[in-house]
């Protein structure tokens, strides 16, 4: 934590104080009964709030979502100590789809489509636990598209044939048709070119001040990740090792060496920061 702030009590850009949409208080998960992968690991997502869950391949992160979303149990995984609660209820022991219905839904790494149906089928399935009736759900797969323009363009084409990126946003996109409150969004940069990672956040930006969608988002890509993000937490191990506002972690010394290459003398190469293991100053 930097100089004491959490992220329910620090406000985002706009100044404003933050309720506290989700809370993950000093949870372990263990897989296949013996594997210990998380170790006390806390956060907290403000509503309408942009989250980063940063750290390397490994850390802990997806592990975490998933601890969140309930689909640790067909990994055999499970939480065994700690609470998640969402909007102050407790919520590790409901199925994926009930919590879906509550309003908050993951979109996995490695932009999972149904590949033999068209772009816009893959939306539409987002849709599947909506009761609001079709009017409704059209509305949203026309604000989907207002986002996501090439998806409109490439709405009857059939996913597997689609680019990576534009199966990144038919995968978001897919969720927003859920109507989430927050979107738990793995991985998004992954395989992805520079210039796409660029346009994908800036939706995600765009989603998050338009519709009011609070993120958690894990990410490999700090750089990117803390100019968008609101708040950030650093897992290394499975463990919190440090977390803070984005605007402090991109100037904090160490984050700028470890995980962003740089340093006060200026840019470094890896071979120059590889020993950040054996002195890193959050862990001693």
């Amino acid at each position: 934590m930097l100089d004491g702030v959490r992220p329910d009590e620090t406000s985002a850009r706009d100044g404003a104080a933050r309720e506290t949409l989700l809370e993950v208080n000093n949870i372990e998960v263990i897989y296949n009964h013996v594997i210990l992968v998380l170790k006390g690991v806390s956060l907290s997502v403000p509503r309408g709030g942009i989250t980063a869950l940063l750290g390397g391949n490994g850390a802990g992160k997806t592990t975490t979502l998933k601890a969140i979303s309930n689909l640790l149990h067909s990994e055999r995984g499970e939480v065994t100590k700690g609470t998640i609660s969402y909007r102050g209820e407790r919520v590790q022991d409901l199925d994926p789809a009930a919590l879906v219905k509550r309003g908050v839904i993951q979109v996995m790494e490695g932009r999972h489509c149904f590949e033999h149906l068209t772009v816009e089928e893959n939306l539409m399935t987002g849709a599947f636990t909506r009761r609001d009736g079709k009017a409704a759900v059209l509305r949203d797969l026309e604000m989907v598209y207002e986002y996501f323009p090439r998806l409109k363009e490439r709405r009857k084409s059939q996913a597997g044939y689609t680019s990576g990126g534009e199966q990144q946003m038919c995968a978001i996109g897919r969720a927003l048709m859920s109507r989430p409150e927050m979107v738990l969004l793995d991985e998004p940069s992954m395989g992805l070119a520079p210039q796409l990672v660029e346009q994908i956040f800036e939706i995600v930006k765009a989603v998050n001040e338009g519709e009011g969608v609070s993120f958690l988002l894990a990410e490999q890509n700090t750089n990117v990740a803390l100019r968008y993000a609101h708040y950030g937490y650093i897992l290394e191990n499975g463990r919190v090792v440090m977390d803070g506002p984005a605007q402090a972690l991109r100037e904090n010394p160490d984050v700028k060496e470890f995980y962003l290459g740089m340093s006060d003398e200026g840019r470094k190469s890896f071979r120059d920061v590889r020993s950040y293991r054996r002195r890193k100053r959050w862990l001693a």
